[in-house]
């Protein structure tokens, strides 16, 4: 007899792989294969990843596809393999991944032998951006490398096998890793010392050594023998290629640099001359938006004006739910920092809101692109003190009606400076909105006291 997991199960695999045509296989791994498939409504491409359960458990591989998956989900960024769906039968995981179909970097720089400088950099800025946006999301890849840096028709760059990625849970008391992983000839200075590292840092030496092989055509440290080998990468005992140009030479000298406290950090490689030459930086998905491959929509493109901006209806449940205490999304994943969402209360009308939140974000120096019933509000970020900030800093604002002329301006993060989203948001609030900053800014459990309205006065729904 079949039991209900197990029906349920069956079902859910049917009903994900009744929406594709399964076609080619792509490739074969250990645990299974990789097949192109071809989604039927929208005639899209994807690749999914059949696994078995059972060599799976067998191994005891289950926590690395399990932390896998997981890391997935949180990313959505144009040069981070994209997950779309998941679902799982009593004897397989599948897996519906974005189809990148230009190969691995590592074919490219082996077919070519070496890349320009101009090509080099161009796919360095991509894989900057990829793995900046993961460290802000609290991912460090810990195993960079050409072989998981795949490339599109198009020549764009995509981060993927997340399978040996740390969250922030991972971290010690200490705030570093402490578990040795990694690819030997790619693999940072510290992480072999056993005392613990930063998983942002280690993360940068690797990126050093892709853009060096990138450059050069053979690898910084290589040795047969693995103590040789080793002994390379603690003294970062590597020849840079002197027909490079200098400030080539400069930036690899700072990235492969053993110190990893005197290593240039992110915000240092973006500033560097030879780095910043024609760059365009990428702006990360909407968190709430499952981006198809190819509708990149980068940082200078404008989104059409809507012709009409009529806001989202919610009711009495929805609000309760929107509620911070009552929000529900946490019991199913685990929250991120970078996605915290402030909302307050308004009266203005819609289109006036949104004149509004333009014209002051504009005065305040951010860059709006305006869509529909949305804004998104950028800015170009320098100068932080923190070592893992991101170049760009983006927030959705997003607006729903509650009522007849009462109105919910809710603004989410998607990455960025904490200070500079906490700044925008009480100059909006303060300015638009019924309640002052103080009342908005109130964090954590609304009492039963809280979740009433006294004349028509609106109330805070939750904080930061």
């Amino acid at each position: 007899m079949v039991k209900k997991g197990e029906a349920e199960a069956e079902c859910t695999r049917a009903s994900l792989l009744g929406r594709y045509e399964i076609g080619r296989t792509l490739g074969e791994g250990n645990f299974g294969k990789v097949k192109h498939a071809r989604h039927r409504a929208t005639g899209a491409h994807f690749a999914i990843k059949i696994l078995d359960r059972s060599k799976i458990l067998s191994l005891r591989f289950d926590d690395q596809i399990r932390r896998e998956i997981g890391t997935l989900k949180l990313l959505k960024h144009p040069n981070v393999v994209r997950l779309h769906e998941v679902a799982a039968s009593k004897t397989k995981i599948y897996m519906v991944l974005e189809f990148v179909n230009g190969g691995e970097l590592f074919d490219k720089i082996a077919i070519k032998g070496k890349l320009s400088e101009q090509e080099g950099r161009r796919l360095f800025q991509q894989l900057i951006d990829g793995v900046s946006y993961c460290h802000d999301k609290g991912v460090y890849h810990r195993d960079l490398k050409p072989e998981n840096v795949l490339v599109d028709r198009k020549g764009n760059i995509k981060i993927s096998d997340f399978g040996l990625s740390a969250l922030p849970q991972h971290l010690g008391n200490d705030g570093l890793l402490h578990t040795t992983c990694g690819s030997p000839n790619y693999i940072a200075p510290e992480v072999l010392q056993n005392r613990g590292y930063d998983g942002s840092l280690s993360d940068i030496w690797s990126c050093g050594v892709i853009l060096f092989v990138m450059l050069a055509g053979y690898l910084p440290f290589d040795d047969r023998n693995l103590v040789v080998l080793y002994q390379k990468i603690f003294k970062g005992d590597c020849q840079i290629p002197k027909w490079l140009s200098p400030a080539a030479q400069d930036l690899l000298r700072k990235i492969l640099e053993p110190n990893p406290m005197k290593r240039i950090n992110v915000a240092g490689i973006r500033e560097h001359e030879w780095f910043k030459k024609d760059y365009v930086p990428v702006v990360p998905y909407d968190d709430d938006e499952d981006v198809l491959p190819g509708s990149v929509l980068p940082i200078k493109e404008q989104i059409d004006e809507p012709a009409q901006e009529k806001p989202t209806h919610i009711n009495a449940f929805q609000l309760i739910g929107m509620a911070s205490s009552l929000d529900l999304s946490g019991f199913f994943e685990e929250e991120d920092v970078a996605q915290r969402k402030i909302r307050f209360t308004s009266m203005h009308r819609p289109k006036d809101l949104f004149d509004k939140i333009e014209n002051i974000v504009t005065e305040m120096g951010f860059e709006v692109h305006r869509g529909l019933r949305k804004l998104k509000v950028l800015k170009k970020c320098k100068g932080s003190k923190n070592s893992r900030n991101p170049s760009s800093f983006l927030v959705r604002v997003e607006v729903f009606e509650l009522g007849p002329s009462l109105y919910v301006v809710e603004l989410k993060k998607s990455h960025g400076d904490s200070t500079l989203y906490r700044q925008l948001c009480e100059r909006l609030s303060d300015e638009l909105g019924v309640c002052k900053t103080e009342e908005i800014m109130r964090t954590e459990s609304l009492g039963d006291s809280d979740m009433s309205s006294v004349d028509g006065e609106a109330l805070p729904l939750s904080g930061f």
